[in-house]
């Protein structure tokens, strides 16, 4: 992995501090397919969202509203109640 790969890189949308996958806020599309981790699919879509991921979800961005099942995929995370 390339150094400038690994250097965190900063949202445009929101300003959060981010891999260089970027986050749901405003996510960088991948420079190729990649297997979501839920489902076993190969997708190049960065906000894929499958049904087993849909069971995961336990994060709501506070300053979007966008859910997600990791809190790092969200520029203000917040746990959802009761998940």
């Amino acid at each position: 992995m390339t150094e400038e790969a690994t250097q965190p890189v900063v949202c445009p949308t929101c300003g959060a501090t981010s891999t260089p996958g970027g986050h749901l806020c405003r996510p960088f599309p991948p420079t190729e397919p990649y297997r979501c981790e839920f489902c076993g699919a190969e997708t190049d879509d960065p906000r894929h969202m499958c049904y087993p991921q849909v069971e995961h979800l336990k994060y709501q961005c506070t300053h979007c509203g966008r859910l997600a099942a990791k809190a790092d995929a969200l520029c203000h995370p917040k746990q959802i109640a009761g998940a």
